[in-house]
């Protein structure tokens, strides 16, 4: 195949993924326990429409599609990097330590009083600003651990992966702990927030998203060739210029930070890191010119489309997304394990 062929072949698949998300945000607009035609979602869109369509449509279901292609991106770049810089197929934040990071954060703040109700047998979140700041904290604070262990021990990137390993089990063990002493609607509230939920976010949250998204992933798209470089192995990588270890510490941080703004603002979300690169490099290889984009793509349609199936599943209710993406990554998961011991 020459590279003109190589190049085209991966800007098709790209477009594939643009139109089939593009299709996806379409159907999700119009889809639901209140179903909206689609001629009068485009209606909607481009001349703002008037009264219970505009409502669903621009106030319900548009910052709930816009926040799951943000969050989707996010870990689906985050995970396409991490495996990169860690030679490691299982790298993901999920694994990293970063969602049960958050989690510990997003209890402590509700048992110190963040603040909860309870409404017609809902939890609400009276002080939800509180609870995100809290599991921004607990989750970024699980990737500097193991970013200064990393520093100071010259840490393998298999090592750094075992020290994700154990942050998570730490992490989980001191949720457990919190939830021990919390009070009955405390810990409904904690388990609330547990869900992944698409439905928390406002236009104000995807705005932070999608600033500390493009950021980052113009970041990371600058360095591809250092990611490129970085998968032949460390003396490679050094003997063409790169500072494998600084890229490596950078690249850590900023796919934990861009994981940590999201799960801060939605919940926690496992396996979408997993799913979209894999899924990537089996169609289109591990180049990451390549990779990169069409991760983000990936992990977009994903997320939507997950969001939107739990909508609908047991409708008028909405399904925590996050259930869905869980019955999505073990599988992969597992697959991945054993393909990795069938290669030993």
């Amino acid at each position: 195949m020459d590279y003109g062929s190589y190049v085209r072949r991966r800007f098709l698949i790209g477009l594939s993924l643009f139109l089939a998300l593009l299709a996806v945000f379409m159907a999700s607009l119009s889809l639901g326990p209140y179903k909206i035609p689609l001629g009068d979602v485009v209606r909607v869109l481009f001349t703002g429409g008037s009264g219970n369509e505009r409502l669903v449509v621009l106030d319900i279901r548009l910052p709930r599609i816009v926040a799951g292609i943000l969050v989707g991106a996010s870990m689906g770049v985050a995970g396409a990097v991490l495996q990169g810089y860690l030679r490691n197929p299982l790298a993901t934040p999920f694994t990293m330590g970063v969602s049960n990071g958050a989690m510990f954060g997003a209890s402590l703040a509700i048992i110190l009083g963040a603040g909860y109700t309870l409404n017609s047998g809902q939890i609400f979140l009276s002080n939800p600003y509180a609870v995100v700041l809290f599991a921004f904290l607990g989750a970024i604070s699980a990737t500097l651990v193991i970013l200064i262990l990393a520093r100071l021990r010259s840490l393998s990137p298999e090592a750094i992966v075992l020290a994700g390993v154990a942050m998570s089990s730490l992490f989980i063990a001191l949720t457990a702990l919190v939830q021990y002493f919390a009070n009955e609607l405390q810990l409904s509230a904690m388990v609330y927030w547990s869900f992944g939920n698409l439905a928390r976010a406002t236009w104000g949250e995807n705005t932070i998203m999608a600033v500390s998204f493009t950021l980052v992933f113009a970041y990371f798209f600058l360095k591809r060739w250092d990611l490129n470089a970085s998968t032949l192995g460390d003396e490679i990588a050094r003997s063409v210029g790169v500072n494998i270890e600084r890229e490596r510490l950078i690249g850590t941080f900023l796919s934990a930070f861009i994981t940590s703004v999201t799960v801060a603002f939605v919940g926690v979300i496992g396996f979408i890191g997993l799913i979209a690169p894999h899924s990537m490099r089996l169609i289109a290889g591990g180049d990451y010119r390549f990779l990169i984009p069409l991760s983000a793509l990936a992990g977009a349609l994903l997320l939507v489309s997950a969001d939107t199936v739990a909508r609908l599943i047991v409708s008028p209710m909405n399904l925590p997304v996050g259930v869905i993406t869980s019955f999505l990554g073990a599988p992969t998961f597992i697959y991945l394990l054993v393909r990795m011991e069938g290669r030993r």
